[in-house]
């Protein structure tokens, strides 16, 4: 056998075998950073599963979850498949225009009539008989990036226009025209909050109040990387992470109904967490209670939001008094008045395109 005959057989055997040694050596990790998602375990080993099949299964989905140096290895595929394959996209994560997203089509019309139909039993139940309620589609970045790129897209005209024929008893406010991709991360599905003070004044202007617009830019972070950062697993420039401080900001005081605990509008204890975005609002959470004591007393308004409105809540709390917000998928609507007083409260319903084309999640 030649010298490099031989060397190929043991290089490649030292490959094999380390890594093999080194996944048998290294701790199992519960969690996946980068992905944001819970790593499968070691299956259960016994005769039984191993006669059913469970066991073989289990070992299947854990094995790659826990091969040595994973996230290098994903990266590697992310390359390979955008460079060399000329993919299109890696696991339905595109990349078009400096920004990353992920596809998300067709339009699902049955998705937003579940969720529209859930917003007026809410509005039957809780609203006051002369309550303003109001009702605004927040379109996610690929409004702007997929069709523009020749990615498929749902067709958002039609989705908007079907919820709000469904939510035709409340007013539609109107902000599309107000966004623009480069509102939005470039590394997360999520806007840039100081990006969005028009969409803040316009929605302060269409409810009938006035916000406090001094704001105080701080920087928070130059190494926000968003959830598709590393879902698509490619290396990119982090994202800058902002917050507007204001007067209110700064003396309000957020009410965690779900740990019973307060919170800070913006929770800089986030920044060393997986997720940056976080840092609004804490993140997700079921209910929160905003206050306001310099605020006009006739001014209270309940957000029916997903996570965009984290971002957004902390602009609109100097035009009111106080500010709850509710998101129905982690508490059941039919709970809602043994927490939150109705009583001459406005309703915004604030959800973006995402949620009500994937509205399984809401309660």
């Amino acid at each position: 056998m030649k010298k490099k005959d031989i060397f190929v057989v043991v290089a490649a055997s030292f490959f094999v075998f380390g890594l093999a040694l080194t996944g048998l050596l290294m701790p199992d990790k519960e969690m996946s950073v980068s992905e944001r998602r819970p790593l499968a375990g070691f299956p259960g080993l016994s005769f039984e599963s191993v006669a059913d099949g469970s066991f073989q299964e289990g070992f299947e989905e854990y094995s790659p979850d826990h091969f040595p140096f994973r996230d290098g290895f994903r990266t590697v595929k992310a390359l390979t498949a955008y460079k060399l394959f000329r993919q299109k996209d890696n696991n339905g994560i595109y990349l078009a225009d400096g920004h990353l997203s992920k596809l998300d089509y067709p339009e699902n019309l049955d998705s937003v009539k579940k969720a529209t139909d859930r917003f007026r039993e809410i509005i039957g139940w809780y609203a006051d008989k002369n309550a303003k309620v109001y009702f605004s589609v927040i379109p996610d970045k690929n409004y702007f990036l997929a069709r523009q790129n020749d990615y498929p897209s749902m067709d958002y005209d039609r989705l908007i226009s079907f919820a709000k024929n469904e939510m035709n008893t409340v007013e539609y406010i109107d902000i599309i025209d107000l966004l623009e991709l480069s509102d939005y991360y470039r590394t997360d599905s999520h806007w840039r909050q100081e990006c969005i003070t028009d969409v803040a004044g316009l929605l302060a202007e269409k409810t009938g109040t006035v916000l406090d617009e001094t704001y105080t830019e701080k920087n928070l972070s130059d190494s926000f990387c968003g959830v598709y950062a590393g879902q698509s697993a490619l290396p990119l420039t982090a994202d800058e992470l902002y917050c507007l401080e204001t007067q209110a900001t700064e003396n309000c005081l957020v009410y965690d109904a779900e740990n019973e605990s307060n919170l800070p509008v913006y929770n800089k204890e986030k920044l060393a967490g997986n997720d940056l975005y976080e840092v609004y609002l804490s993140g997700a959470k079921s209910l929160l209670k905003i206050e306001n004591p310099k605020g006009p007393s006739d001014k209270k308004l309940i957000i029916f939001r997903d996570s965009f409105a984290s971002s957004l809540a902390p602009l609109l709390i100097s035009g009111y008094r106080e500010i709850t917000l509710v998101d129905i998928r982690y508490i059941s609507p039919k709970l809602l008045d043994r927490f939150i007083d109705f009583d001459g409260r406005e309703l915004l319903f604030l959800y973006s395109t995402g949620v009500l084309n994937n509205s399984v999640t809401i309660k």
